[in-house]
């Protein structure tokens, strides 16, 4: 919607008069008109394009009650046309087979020192844009971090719905199974096993120290619940700051981020131990 150029680069048009230039210019000009014309057509209120709009088709979208929005955002264009219900076109000749968007209110809103454009009331209610906000660059960084983190935990969520108990509950339980097996087994496999057992109770641990919470005896309350009743429910409450049912506080993780958890540090601990088994070459001596 700037202009129609001449897409053959190096291309000239020699003029012996100022009344051609004239002439091409017009030309311009209802080429320009006639595609205005063909957007109208649509019975649209709203142009979005994604690139600039010249004050001639602004005008013309002005006076047939049109909004034009220029420089929409390349990615944000498309998820746009997916909540409006719409899609993206880059012809006119054919409205009847153009499928329009649609929202109930568009309106220009302040953010901080920004101006951004507000859809409501979009075809699919479920859809929606989070705006962070923060002092700085570092904190908005990992505000985003930490949204994008439990986004995916929801993604995992629907794909898989399997629940457990939070609060560190499964890693009680897991070590609680895992030194019940070590105790059965013979040689040194027992060793390792039970030091796999004290590397799961780290994590109760850990959400105890981030809670400010004296970790050493959560856990060792949480050991003992579990030890005294087979099908326990107890986890850290950090609320109250001491062990607590997660089944009546409603404490609940998503199975397959824990099952991720759990394989993502036994790999990485394995793979930490193997480095001992890597056989280097001396470096060659220089002459």
């Amino acid at each position: 919607m700037d202009t129609d150029k001449i897409k053959i680069y190096g291309a000239r048009v020699r003029v012996d008069s100022m009344a051609k230039v004239a002439d091409i210019e017009a030309a311009e000009k209802e080429k320009m008109r006639e595609k205005v014309r063909k957007i109208i057509d649509h019975g649209i209120n709203c142009f979005i394009n994604r690139q600039l709009i010249y004050n001639l088709p602004e005008e013309m979208f002005a006076d047939a009650g049109v909004m034009a929005i220029e420089h929409a955002d390349f990615d944000g264009i498309e998820r746009l046309a997916l909540v409006l219900g719409g899609e993206i076109v880059s012809t006119f000749d054919n409205p009847d087979t153009v499928k329009l968007g649609h929202c109930k209110l568009i309106e220009e809103i302040m953010i901080g020192e920004d101006r951004l454009i507000h859809f409501s009331g979009v075809a699919l209610g479920e859809a929606c844009t989070i705006v962070l906000r923060g002092a700085s660059t570092h904190i908005l960084d990992e505000a985003e971090r930490s949204l994008h983190d439990a986004l995916c935990v929801l993604k995992e969520t629907v794909s898989d719905a399997r629940v457990v108990f939070g609060g560190g509950w499964p890693e009680i339980r897991m070590a609680k199974a895992v030194e019940e097996l070590a105790s059965r087994t013979p040689g040194k496999k027992a060793l390792a096993m039970e030091a796999f057992a004290r590397a799961l109770r780290a994590l109760p641990a850990t959400i105890c120290d981030n809670a400010g919470l004296d970790s050493a005896e959560i856990v060792a309350n949480l050991k003992a619940a579990h030890g005294a009743e087979a099908d326990s429910r107890m986890g850290v409450d950090v609320v109250r700051g001491e062990a607590g049912d997660m089944a009546e506080l409603g404490i609940y993780e998503s199975f397959r981020v824990r099952q991720q958890v759990l394989l993502s540090g036994t790999e990485a601990a394995e793979i930490i131990l193997r480095v001992d088994d890597i056989i280097k070459c001396a470096p060659r001596k220089r002459g």
